[in-house]
């Protein structure tokens, strides 16, 4: 695989405030969500494609670190893929703190990066 291939992932505002909040409770997070980070800017994709969005929008469970409880306790990551070679990272979320995300959350994400400059 060539260095041209690789996937460009970006963090969203929203994602980067829930992820700072995050962090302050569960310090081992960003170790967490690496190895899903590597896993888009390889092209794979992870998780299941979550109904009722309008785009191409994926939900990867992630195992929390911090509470013994495996990836059903775990983190859920929101991304979608904008392109093949493009992919947002939407919403983080633990879910200890909430039992899902609604597709009209996802959207209003979605719409707030499409205001950012």
């Amino acid at each position: 695989m060539s260095d041209n291939s690789a996937v460009e992932v970006r963090f969203t505002l929203p994602f980067k405030r829930r992820l700072k909040s995050l962090s302050k409770r569960y310090r081992q997070i960003q170790k967490d969500i690496q190895p899903i980070i590597d896993q888009l800017q390889t092209g794979n994709r992870v998780g299941d494609r979550i109904a009722g969005t309008t785009d191409n929008v994926f939900k990867a469970r992630v195992k929390n670190s911090d509470i013994p409880t495996g990836k059903s306790g775990g983190y859920r990551l929101i991304y979608q893929l904008v392109s093949p070679q493009y992919v947002l990272l939407l919403i983080i979320y633990a879910k200890s703190d909430q039992a899902d995300v609604s597709a009209a959350e996802i959207e209003s994400a979605i719409e707030e990066v499409m205001q950012e400059p």
